[in-house]
């Protein structure tokens, strides 16, 4: 946690995600998230995670690769514990039996332009997770999301986005369903996140 990483000048920065999800949590109703840490790859701790309805239907699983970055170097760093084993000893424990997926480089049209706002950000200052899926849907039109659901989502998160700057998104289609995206950080002229998104027909 934070009070932990205190003392090692550390910070947890999410660098991938993948979810799937079969269906959503409908009003009124109450959802439980299950996480663990399954593994280290290289400088990524997989984390994941299984989201259930209060009839213990599986609504959602997900696979995150996470990085602790030095405060001071903003480089990945490995934390430095006694028994590091509480990162590994779940890791036939699944969400997703695959890694969080890495995304390759789009090529599309813009189909956004977005300066960033107060209320964009985190306690870091930088955008928070949630944003980065927010901006992705907003590319599609109220009609599309009345008959469309997202089944399966994937981000990747490059480089930090901060207060005041400008992300082009340029978008693909890649199948039926299927788009792939990519945000161009103008202000610095660098990549920012890839993500991508499958729908399923909600008819």
């Amino acid at each position: 946690g934070f009070s932990d990483f205190s003392p090692q000048k550390l910070f947890w920065v999410l660098s991938r995600i993948s979810v799937e999800i079969t269906g959503p949590l409908q009003w009124t109703q109450t959802g439980v998230v299950e996480t663990w840490p399954k593994d280290i790859d290289k400088l990524l701790y997989i984390r994941d995670f299984i989201a259930r309805d209060s009839h213990e239907h599986v609504l959602a699983r997900a696979t995150s690769g996470w990085l602790t970055v030095d405060m001071e170097t903003k480089r990945g760093k490995l934390i430095e514990l006694e028994d590091p084993s509480m990162f590994f000893r779940l890791k036939d424990r699944h969400g997703l039996m695959h890694r969080p997926e890495k995304l390759g480089p789009v090529h599309g049209e813009t189909v956004a332009e977005i300066k960033v706002s107060y209320f964009d950000l985190d306690i870091n200052r930088h955008v928070t997770t949630t944003r980065y899926f927010d901006w992705m849907m907003d590319t599609f039109g109220h009609e599309f999301h009345r008959d469309k659901y997202p089944q399966a989502v994937s981000a990747n998160f490059i480089k930090e986005i901060k207060p005041g700057e400008t992300i082009r998104i340029v978008r693909n289609q890649t199948g039926a369903n299927s788009y792939c995206f990519e945000g161009f950080n103008l202000s610095r002229e660098i990549t920012a996140f890839r993500g991508a998104i499958t729908f399923s027909d909600t008819k």
